[in-house]
Order: C-alpha cells, then sequence, then structure tokens
C-alpha cells in the first residue's frame, strides 16, 4: 500500500476543504456573531494544518493502482466528514462531536436528515457551510480534486470509477481531468441557473444559492423549517421540481448532448425513459390517494409531484407531510427510496438501472424454468450486458438488503417503533434525509441516541460510496500485500 502517496492525495482533498470552509467567514463576519466568525476561523486553520500535516507525511505518486483508489476515497469521505463537523463545534450551535459528525456526513453525503430543530435560528454562515457541504459532495469531491490534479494520470481512472455513483455506461472522454472538469461545468451552469430562477421567483440571493446547492446535490438541507413549503410559491416549487428532476439524471447523459448535440440519442437512453416513467406513475397513484382524501385535485397533482421527485432523486425536500398519506402513499414513497436516480447522477439509492437489471436477470430465469435449453442473455438500450456485470448488481443489491436489515436491527434495538427504525436507516443508507414516523418530513434526528447517529452517520458515507468501496476495506486480504 503506497501511503504516501494516499496522505498527499487526502492533503489535497483536504485543502479543498479547508478553503470551501473559509468561503463562510465573510458570511459570519457580515452577519453573525464574533463567536461564529472565530469558530470559522479556527476550524478552516485546523483543516488546512491537518492537509499540511499529510502533505508533509505523503509525496507525489508515480501511479496510483485500485487498493490505493479505494482507501483514498474512504478515508477521504471520512475524514471530510470530521473536518466539516469543527464549524458545528467550535461556533457553538452543537456541542456533541456525534450530532456534529452526523450534520457534517449528512452534508457532504447529500442526505439531508438533520440534528436542528429549528434551522431558521442558525447563524448565517452555518446555513452556508451545511449547503455548500451538500454541494461539494453532490458530484463528489473526489471528482472536484481529480480535475485539478494533473499528475495523476491512469491512476485517476480508478479514482474516478470509486466515487461516481452507480455504473455509467455513457462514452466518456479518455482524458480523466478533461471529462471531471467538464461534468463540474455542467454542474456548476445547472446551479447558477437555478439560482437566478429561484431569485426571480422570489426567494433572497442568500436563500436561492442555499436552496439551489441543495437541489443540484439532492440534499435537501433548507434554510427554513417548512423547507420548500415554507415559500408556499408554485413558481419555486416548480423550479425546484424540474432541477431536482435535472440532478436526477446521468450526468454523462449532459455529458454527450455537449460533444454530440442529438437529443435523439439522449431519449433513447432506456434508464432515463423508466426513471421519468416512475415518477410519471408514482405521480399520478399518489395524487389519487390525495384526492381519495378530499382534496382539490390540482392541490393533490401539485403536492404528489414534488414529493414523488423529491423522494426519488433522494433530494428530500418537502411542501406537505406525507407522514399523513394514505398507507399506498407512503409505501410508494418508501420503494422509490431504494431506487433512487440514475447511475452517475448526484442522487442516492440503488439507481433505477440496477432495478432495470436485476427485474430482466429475473425474467431470463422465470424464463429458463420453462425452456432451460434456450439461450437468452440480458439487454440493455439494444446491447447484451456480460454476466459478470449481472453478478456485481445481484450482489451489490444482496449488500444493500444486508446493510438495511442491519440498520434497522440496530436503530430498533433502543426501544424506536418499526416504522422509524426502518425508514430512518434507508433514508441514511440511501441519502434521502426525510423517512417515516418520528423522523417523517417534519420531524428531525436529534432525539435519537447518539449511538443511533453514529451508526446513522456511517450508513450515510456507506450508501454515499455505493456499499462496496467501503466493504472491501473490511476484508482482511484486501491489507495483504
Amino acid at each position: 500500500m503506497q501511503w504516501t502517496a494516499i496522505f498527499r492525495l487526502l492533503a489535497r482533498l483536504y485543502i479543498a476543504v479547508g478553503v470551501a470552509m473559509a468561503t463562510a467567514i465573510p458570511w459570519a463576519w457580515v452577519y453573525d456573531s464574533a463567536d461564529v466568525r472565530n469558530g470559522f476561523i479556527i476550524s478552516t486553520l485546523i483543516t488546512l494544518g491537518v492537509a499540511a500535516l499529510a502533505w508533509l507525511r505523503g509525496r507525489e505518486p508515480e501511479a496510483i493502482y485500485p487498493r490505493e483508489a479505494l482507501v483514498t476515497v474512504a478515508f477521504g469521505w471520512l475524514g471530510v466528514a470530521l473536518l466539516g463537523a469543527l464549524p458545528f463545534l467550535l461556533t457553538g450551535v452543537l456541542y456533541h462531536p456525534i450530532h456534529a459528525f452526523f450534520e457534517s456526513a449528512s452534508g457532504f453525503t447529500t442526505t439531508g436528515a438533520t440534528v436542528f430543530t429549528d434551522v431558521e435560528s442558525l447563524p448565517r454562515a452555518i446555513n452556508w457551510w451545511r449547503t455548500l457541504s451538500h454541494w461539494l459532495g453532490g458530484m463528489g469531491i473526489v471528482v472536484l480534486f481529480i480535475a485539478i490534479l494533473p499528475r495523476l494520470g491512469v491512476g485517476a481512472r480508478h479514482l474516478f470509477r470509486s466515487e461516481v455513483p452507480g455504473p455509467i455506461t455513457s462514452d466518456l472522454r479518455p482524458k480523466l481531468k478533461s471529462t471531471a472538469s467538464t461534468l463540474w461545468k455542467i454542474y456548476l451552469i445547472l446551479t447558477l441557473s437555478e439560482v437566478v430562477l429561484l431569485w426571480v421567483a422570489g426567494m433572497s440571493p442568500f436563500e436561492s444559492l442555499c436552496h439551489s446547492f441543495a437541489t443540484l446535490a439532492t440534499g435537501g438541507f433548507s434554510t427554513r423549517n417548512a423547507s420548500i413549503g415554507a415559500f408556499d410559491s408554485v413558481a419555486i416549487e416548480m423550479i425546484v421540481v424540474v432541477f431536482m428532476l435535472l440532478a436526477g439524471v446521468n450526468f454523462s447523459l449532459y455529458y454527450v448532448l455537449l460533444s454530440r448535440r442529438r437529443w435523439g440519442s439522449i431519449w433513447r437512453d432506456p434508464e432515463l425513459r423508466v426513471y421519468l416513467w416512475l415518477i410519471a406513475s408514482a405521480t399520478v397513484i399518489i395524487a389519487a390517494t390525495l384526492i381519495g382524501m378530499g382534496r382539490p385535485i390540482w392541490t393533490s397533482l401539485r403536492q404528489s409531484l414534488f414529493q414523488v421527485v423529491a423522494i426519488h432523486t433522494t433530494t428530500g425536500f418537502g411542501t406537505d407531510n406525507f407522514s399523513v398519506y394514505p398507507a399506498l402513499a407512503q409505501l410508494l414513497l418508501v420503494a422509490l427510496m431504494f431506487v433512487g436516480g440514475c447511475a452517475g447522477s448526484t442522487g442516492g439509492g440503488m439507481k433505477v438501472i440496477r432495478f432495470m437489471l436485476i427485474w430482466k436477470a429475473v425474467y431470463v430465469e422465470l424464463y429458463h424454468s420453462f425452456r432451460p435449453r434456450a439461450v437468452k442473455s440480458i439487454k440493455l438500450g439494444g446491447s447484451t450486458v456480460p454476466p459478470d456485470v449481472v453478478h456485481t448488481v445481484l450482489a451489490f443489491f444482496a449488500a444493500g438488503i444486508g446493510a438495511f436489515l442491519f440498520g434497522s436491527l440496530f436503530v430498533a434495538s433502543f426501544n424506536i417503533d418499526i416504522v422509524t427504525a426502518c425508514t430512518a436507516t434507508a433514508a441514511s443508507l440511501f441519502n434521502i434525509g426525510p423517512g417515516l414516523g418520528q423522523v417523517g418530513s417534519i420531524e428531525h434526528y436529534g432525539w435519537m441516541p447518539t449511538q443511533v447517529q453514529l451508526v446513522l452517520s456511517l450508513l450515510m458515507i456507506l450508501g454515499r460510496l455505493e456499499l462496496f468501496t467501503v466493504l472491501v476495506l473490511l476484508l482482511p486480504p484486501f491489507w495483504r500485500r
């Protein structure tokens, strides 16, 4: 294991976090108290100090291989979550390290679960840091620092494959640095576009920035206790819906669109079509249940669409309390939690394409049950899917279910009701934020025991890094020469 190379890579990552943390200082200087300002200054200095130590212990890598890439990504995210917790502690808005770690992990993993009961009373610099951590984690801090590392060479490809969520199938440029830079430019353009539209629709510039950060990252942190519902604006809701939809799409499709300028090739993507079909179907079904409750048709469609898109893309914003929805609507939303966005998007979940492959694998097995000699392969978008890819997806699904069961049992062991335990685990593992029961869309996680918060924080990181990136570190053979 090239530990010196890993230290040097982590140093660059922590420098980027320190610089990002420093952007909160001007907000604190203008709007907040001296304690908040000093807290961010000290947090930034500590973060840059840790980066300096890692830099001194490391050296430039000649090449980086899969093992080093996996360790860098896993330790990088864990370290970022720990360093990101410093402002919450040193400004005095949180006093327990586990609470601060939970909030930081939730931010960087774009989960959006919070321990705060009143975000509107938080210092402006803290709300800036919460949503900025979303934005940085959305496309992936590691992808960002690949884009500014000119000397990694082919090793960057291993880092990129470890970080980007899901199996991206679209062709990207051979030069990974250029690819990562282009993806971040797309991300930045979409963010700025939403900022302008929300500002025009009636949000303040600060809240436009914060909510755009959280939307494009599919995070869900808001500056309002009632989330997007606090604005009671159809225009704002529809803008957020559109950008949540865009954030849930495979970003490599945007890359292909820019390079080839062919809309038809985008629409032929099978995952995109299933993604949109799921949103449309779930919206109609849930709207029908709300109409059955006596709500007006337009109100039902509006609330259903927002909640479906927010949960399906794992953003977690809210305009309504879906904990009071009929059982069918609640169960459908929980199912969407597991599915999540498209592969290569900023969304969490198991990804649409994996469920498509699982469905096709089940169909082939059923077909072989009555025609055992038939040769029938699994195809996606007209191309045959290699058996090893299908096996990997099935293994991923099994690992995801196993992690979900472990987390649910652990949370339930603290005498927390089953609905809360299961949905809190799913919401953390699949980076959604709100669940049902005591962690519903208008609730928080601050009441949970610190042991539960710690495990849920680790599940957030596990889910954000697609399970295998972290689980492989638990295998003894991984650490052998």
